[in-house]
């Protein structure tokens, strides 16, 4: 993915497919990241996403997180958010909503996330 389209132009955004997460990577350094399981035929069910503690407070969560649903854009896939910080995010805005996957949308909101009791929701 381009720096340019990320929050900083040192930003690169990597697929650790062994590891099942996204990774941001900020100067060289792991910055965030996102657990997510990729599903058949083309679902990404993003889990978690966690910021490094000195990247707190600096906007890496929402730009890991619009990096994640534009790569999975460009790859044609869906999404499932069952992290409540994308539930959250995709609750606010309609600019990713084609990406939701209509049968496994996953939670509506970061509220319905926390409550959950860990299962994917279909």
């Amino acid at each position: 993915m381009n720096g340019a389209e990320l929050g900083r132009n040192s930003d690169e955004l990597r697929d650790e497919v062994d590891a099942d997460r996204f990774e941001l990577v900020r100067d060289g350094e792991v910055a965030a990241w996102m657990k997510y399981k990729h599903l058949k035929p083309n679902r990404y069910v993003l889990l978690h996403t966690e910021v490094d503690q000195a990247q707190r407070g600096h906007g890496v969560g929402r730009v890991v997180v619009e990096a994640v649903l534009d790569e999975i854009r460009s790859r044609q896939g869906t999404v499932t958010a069952i992290c409540p910080y994308v539930a959250d995010y995709l609750a606010g805005t309609d600019q990713y909503r084609d990406l939701i996957d209509p049968s496994h949308p996953g939670y509506p909101n970061r509220a319905a996330a926390e409550g959950g009791d860990g299962t994917i929701p279909t």
